[in-house]
């Protein structure tokens, strides 16, 4: 990280911002009247206590509050308050948040589970301190459903009580299926968000959804995007955080605990310095996103605004300069909630592009989502690779749906295909491109990837080649990815899965055209409409090779492809 980000770019890269996204020289509209908005929602939740850390008292979470509201007004930014059950029941949080303009704010629900809430519902509190974020009784998947339904009924009456209404919005780590579907369906919520991926902070693993922007669940699993009108629950989750796309993904890869690279303006290497948040939202306003793009920021107040002043001041400034410029819009979690059931009656095909990186790199990525998968390709010292590819089935039912988790931990997992960060100890796994050069096998390299959106629901890269004259294409739609290598000569190009501590381990059959998986009980399976599959030896696990110059995957399960 220190090679990457380098503090005295900070001006150097504000001022490259503005005066690029000024210039008016082949810049997009991403404003509120473009087809593509940039939506940012802030997103500040309320804990009373912080058991944690005896100097953060509650007249410390308190204040840190106010500032957020302080600081919002002074911009005129509207934002969402999300109040777990003890800081619903004070009386200084209901009267500073009756005072906000509905026009601007919205109150809604944080669904961690604290001691007051448990009680009332009539059971008995196993927590260790009166809010306690260990899995199995601070969160919804340590409950029976009944339980679960029970706790929602006591919050919800007790928020009406208060503000005359049931919230719109709920959010939280993770919020199980049953849970969700039952607020949806008695209580009529529009929206939630939860976390970005992420493996073991805090105990909370959720690796392989919908890597950012938002989704449709599965009823059974609301981790992962329903295929389905009929087996999603239509509450669109917004992924949290503003994970930095590509050294979050792997952050401290060599080590035992992953860190966290994010817009949460605590962290000094990210969302509270300078140039890392100018650089993240010039890639965020000018990032090909093939729909729409999407950030939440903010922070919950147990950071204290002591840790999170110097972030924040940065961030809403320059978010509000954003909006006036309508560059983004900025909305309430339900107002988001409301325009994605509107637009979308299934989860979008969306993409998060990153062409330059900050100074001290020269990655670049692309996320592309859909309902049916995920997958990541990386640029890096002029070679690609696809570092992820995860597969999505609403068949797949949580660990949590119908029995509660006896541990302090939770694990969210989808389908891997290729998954580069948790297969290998030392680096990022993935597919590599390659081919036969002079005799030898290659990486190929190239220049900067040139990238196209404009067509709905299709996202096309063209890579310009130097190790080999010819240009590389990559086409995704919603449930398959097509190559080819464009060239005035033939060559024998491929892709290598090399060998990783546990690359293989849900491959079950390498055949011609098909590898079967197993993952969590569930067997699937990625296709080759165009190209084979192959075992060529020592160092590969497997190899992609194409048919006719053109590959052609498959990753939408058992669903009917679309011509």
């Amino acid at each position: 990280m220190k090679a990457r980000i380098l503090p005295f770019f900070g001006i150097l890269a504000f001022f490259l911002f503005f005066s690029c996204a000024n210039s008016g020289q082949g810049q997009k509209n991403t404003g509120t009247g473009d087809k593509k908005p940039r939506i940012v929602n802030i997103v500040n939740f309320i804990r009373l206590l912080e058991p944690r850390e005896v100097e953060i008292t509650e007249d410390v979470l308190y204040q840190t509050v106010v500032n957020q509201v302080e600081l919002m007004n002074k911009y005129k930014l509207g934002g969402t308050f999300l109040l777990q059950y003890d800081a619903l029941l004070d009386s200084r949080y209901q009267q500073l948040l009756k005072s906000l303009p509905d026009s601007l704010f919205e109150i809604g629900a944080w669904w961690e589970i604290p001691q007051p809430l448990v009680e009332k519902a009539g059971y008995k509190w196993r927590g260790r301190y009166p809010w306690d974020w260990h899995a199995n009784v601070g969160f919804s998947v340590g409950y029976t459903p009944e339980e679960r339904e029970k706790l929602v009924d006591v919050y919800m009456e007790d928020f009406k009580k208060i503000y005359g209404y049931y919230p719109k919005s709920v959010g939280s780590w993770y919020i199980d299926a049953h849970t969700l579907n039952y607020m949806y369906q008695k209580y009529g919520i529009i929206a939630s968000c939860n976390c970005r991926d992420q493996i073991g902070t805090d105990g909370y693993t959720l690796w392989g959804g919908y890597w950012n922007q938002a989704y449709y669940p599965s009823k059974i699993n609301a981790y992962m995007p329903a295929q389905n009108e009929a087996n999603q629950i239509p509450v669109p989750i917004f992924r949290m955080l503003g994970s930095d796309h590509m050294p979050q993904y792997d952050a401290k890869l060599k080590l035992k605990r992953q860190g966290n690279v994010t817009i949460e303006p605590v962290y000094h290497y990210s969302g509270r310095d300078s140039a890392w948040i100018y650089w993240y939202f010039k890639e965020f306003v000018e990032g090909e996103c093939m729909d729409f793009n999407y950030v939440q920021i903010g922070q919950e107040n147990s950071f204290t605004w002591r840790k999170m002043d110097v972030g924040l001041k940065i961030q809403f400034p320059l978010v509000a300069r954003l909006r006036d410029e309508k560059k983004v819009r900025v909305e309430t979690l339900a107002e988001s909630g409301q325009w994605f059931r509107e637009r979308y009656k299934t989860t979008p095909a969306t993409s998060v592009t990153v062409k330059q990186d900050l100074p001290g790199s020269d990655r670049k990525t692309v996320w592309f989502d859909s309902r049916f998968f995920r997958a990541n390709i990386l640029w890096e010292h002029g070679t690609l690779r696809f570092t992820d590819i995860h597969l999505f089935d609403e068949n797949l039912p949580s660990d949590y749906q119908t029995k509660p988790e006896p541990t302090s931990k939770f694990f969210l997992y989808t389908l891997p295909f290729i998954d580069g960060y948790t297969t290998t100890p030392d680096e990022i796994a993935g597919l590599q491109l390659k081919a036969i050069i002079d005799g030898k096998e290659t990486v190929i390299e190239g220049e900067n990837p040139v990238i196209d959106d404009s067509q709905t629901g299709k996202f096309y890269i063209s890579w310009p080649l130097k190790s080999i004259s010819g240009t590389f294409k990559i086409a995704l739609d919603e449930q398959k990815m097509e190559m080819k290598l464009d060239s005035k000569t033939a060559v024998n190009w491929f892709f290598d899965l090399g060998t990783a501590d546990n690359a293989a381990s849900h491959l079950k059959t390498i055949a011609t055209r098909k590898i079967d998986c197993q993952y969590k009980g569930m067997d699937y399976s990625v296709s080759a409409l165009k190209g084979t599959f192959s075992q060529p030896g020592v160092g590969v696990i497997f190899r992609i090779s194409p048919e006719e110059n053109k590959l052609s995957l498959n990753f939408s399960r058992t669903q009917t492809l679309k011509e």
